[in-house]
């Protein structure tokens, strides 16, 4: 490990919440722009993947793990610290005002760890006492009412009628549709 490898670290960034993705942009245009490539190595906006059901409708969209910070790698000195404190949407580092405070390792693997493509995590609005269509499996075309709700699972335990008698059965996110 040569000595400017040693000197790098991971920094935190607040912003205005909202605008991390602006700033990752405006702050890799700078660093270019400026020339500081040896000194600002990688600007990350935490995310990972979520898939929602809304309206029997699967969205998959990209949610921010830390809303309102960016993470950066970066050899700390006046030059970069300037660079990056004054890039528009930035409102301070994570430590004290003159002197931030880098991040653990530990920490940030962690955080990145998180952001590698993971089977996504279906989020549903249903909620105990709606109506739910069973779209496929052996229960296909029969109605539902949501008993109980398991997100973490991404599954939900509805009551179904068979042959004239209410029936619990399990169903996965993926098998039903909430009826309007």
């Amino acid at each position: 490990m040569n000595q400017q490898e040693k000197r790098k670290k991971w920094y935190i960034v607040h912003t205005y919440s909202g605008h991390e993705n602006k700033v990752k942009v405006n702050l890799e245009k700078r660093v270019d722009y400026m020339n500081l490539g040896h000194k600002i190595f990688k600007v990350e906006v935490p995310q990972k993947s979520v898939t929602k059901v809304k309206d029997g409708k699967r969205q998959d969209k990209e949610e921010k793990i830390f809303p309102g910070y960016v993470l950066v790698e970066m050899i700390m000195d006046d030059d970069s610290w300037y660079v990056v404190r004054h890039t528009p949407g930035v409102t301070k580092f994570i430590g004290a005002e003159r002197k931030p405070i880098p991040a653990r390792d530990a920490e940030i693997n962690k955080i990145l760890r998180k952001t590698q493509v993971q089977p996504a995590k279906v989020e549903l609005d249903i909620k105990i006492g709606d109506k739910v269509s069973i779209i496929s499996g052996p229960f296909a075309d029969f109605v539902g009412d949501v008993m109980e709700v398991y997100p973490d699972k991404e599954k939900l335990r509805a009551m179904v009628s068979i042959f004239g008698r209410d029936t619990p059965v399990e169903l996965e996110y993926n098998q039903i549709q909430k009826q309007s």
